[in-house]
Order: C-alpha cells, then sequence, then structure tokens
C-alpha cells in the first residue's frame, strides 16, 4: 500500500482504442489491490464486436480493475486544469473512444489534462447499478488530487465530465462528495473527492418520477455545472432540465444548453447538427469560470 501511495506501483501501459495509429498513453489502477467489493464473478475484461454503424464505437465490458489513463497537453499549452472523463454505456459497457479518448484529445487540445476513467461494468448484482462506479469515480477524484504537483495539475481545478450514464456518474459525484461510498484505505482517500466543476452531456437517470433521483443531492455546495443535451433525445432532456432548475435554486452558477435535434450518444464528432458545437461553447464556459485563460 505504501508502494502505491508513494509511487503507483500500479502503474501499466494501455493502448488507445481510438485512430489507426494507436498512441501509448499513461494509465494508472485506482484502487491499491481489488476494488470493494469485487469476488471475481465479473468474466474477462471484453471489447464486444462492433456494431453495424457509420462511425463504429469502441464498447468494454467486464471491467473489473478500474484504471485512469492520462492525455496531458503540451507543455506549452498546459494550463494546470484537469477533467475526469466518465463515458457512458448504460453501466453495462464505456464508449471509451467515443465519449473517453476523443474527448481527451479534445480537451488536450485546449491546454486540459483529460483523465479517462475506466470505471466498472456491468452492474454488480444486488447493488445500485452506480455504486461500484461512484466508488471509482470517488476515488479517482482523490487520486488526481492527491498526485496533482507531480502531474501539473492545480488541486483546485479538477473537474468531472460525463455523458449519459457517465452523466449520471459525473452528477452523483459532484453532489455525494461529504459521502464516500466505500471504507477509506490510505492517504489518497483523506484528500477531497469533490469536483471543482463538472460538464454532463446527455446525463440520464437523474430523475425519479416529478423529481431528482435519490442520490442526485443538490445543495449550495454542488460545484458550478455545464449542461448539454438535444430535444429530440430519447433519454429526456428532463434530466438536465430538472437538475439544472435544482442548482438555480441553490444559487449554483451553471449553464444550460438543450439543443433542437441531435439525439443521443453524439459524443463531439462533427455533424450538422448545432449539438456539435457543444465543445467550443464548454470552453468558452470554462473560460469564464476561470478555468482556462481568457480569449486574447
Amino acid at each position: 500500500m505504501k508502494g502505491f501511495v508513494g509511487g503507483l506501483c500500479g502503474v501499466v501501459w494501455s493502448l488507445c482504442l481510438c485512430g489507426t495509429a494507436a498512441e501509448q498513453a499513461p494509465s494508472f489502477e485506482v484502487w491499491p489491490g481489488r476494488a470493494p467489493g469485487e469476488t471475481g464473478e465479473i468474466g474477462d475484461e471484453k471489447l464486444l464486436p462492433p456494431k453495424d454503424e457509420p462511425r463504429p464505437v469502441a464498447r468494454l465490458t467486464n471491467v473489473t480493475r478500474p484504471t485512469i489513463t492520462l492525455y496531458p497537453p503540451e507543455p506549452a499549452k498546459q494550463t494546470g486544469t484537469a477533467v475526469v472523463i466518465c463515458p457512458g454505456g448504460g453501466y453495462s459497457i464505456l464508449a471509451i473512444d467515443l465519449e473517453g479518448e476523443e474527448v481527451a484529445r479534445w480537451l488536450q487540445s485546449i491546454g486540459v489534462t483529460g483523465v479517462v476513467l475506466k470505471y466498472r461494468v456491468p452492474a454488480r448484482k444486488d447493488q445500485p447499478k452506480y455504486r461500484a462506479p461512484l466508488q471509482d469515480a470517488q476515488r479517482a477524484m482523490s487520486l488526481v488530487r492527491f498526485r496533482a504537483s507531480s502531474w501539473r495539475i492545480d488541486p483546485g481545478r479538477i473537474g468531472i465530465l460525463g455523458f449519459s450514464a457517465g452523466g449520471h456518474l459525473a452528477a452523483a459525484t459532484a453532489t455525494n462528495h461529504d459521502r464516500r461510498a466505500y471504507e477509506p484505505r490510505d492517504p489518497v482517500d483523506q484528500v477531497s473527492c469533490r469536483p471543482d466543476f463538472a460538464v454532463l452531456v446527455y446525463p440520464a437517470y437523474l430523475v425519479s418520477g416529478e423529481a431528482l433521483s435519490p442520490e442526485i443531492r443538490v445543495d449550495a455546495n454542488t460545484p458550478p455545472i455545464f449542461f448539454v443535451h438535444a430535444g429530440d433525445d430519447r433519454i429526456s432532456a428532463e434530466n438536465s432540465v430538472r437538475m439544472y432548475l435544482a442548482l438555480l435554486r441553490a444559487k449554483v452558477p451553471s449553464e444550460l444548453h438543450v439543443y433542437a435535434t441531435g439525439g443521443h450518444g453524439f459524443g463531439l464528432r462533427p455533424s450538422t447538427n448545432p449539438c456539435s458545437t457543444w465543445p467550443q461553447q464548454c470552453e468558452q464556459w470554462m473560460r469564464s469560470r476561470g478555468l482556462l485563460p481568457p480569449n486574447r
């Protein structure tokens, strides 16, 4: 355990799944040893066969050893801001390229360290589907903050970004920073797991009936959030709207974008829909929050 904290001896190297000329990026084990509650019942981690679609998505499942993979920007572009990225996939799979590596590459381009979280899927038996992923996300937030100085990150500018189920995970992490979902193990867990900001892109599962889901505990200590949704999404934009209104009542400065068209799962791949402009608008929001330098 001491070796994990001091030097993160669980470093592994993994190939990016996106693109044909994959580059290596450093990956780090989230947990020292076995993750909480793991019993070995889940099969081997694997990529599912691609679906018949114009631009295939890499779908990863059977994740039992969570990792974070770092995509730091070029030193000349380094701003000190970092974002933990939670791919979506219904808590069954992870869209690891569309909503993971591709997002990290965009963040790199604007001077932000992208941190792709490979959290545990599918949902564990007899547990809320988000419980194991929330443990992983909270631990990942603390780990990035714990290692901030060596990774050239400002510990006060670490956010979280999630898509679909990953958006729910990001929201749960942002609203449960005062309730760690596991027993602390080492000095990493003494470091705050509160994101300094969040970006939720077509988040799912935020609404239960006429109210927010019980695990989405918005209050004045919730960090500022940037929302992206399409009005024609099969996952209703009400998820984003209800949480935005709760933040408004709590006086947490946030921003909501609901586009007329775009459907679900558009990531940040270009299209003719206005929703594909959300990365530029998110970048401007980050600049307005002091997370990035102002435009010159």
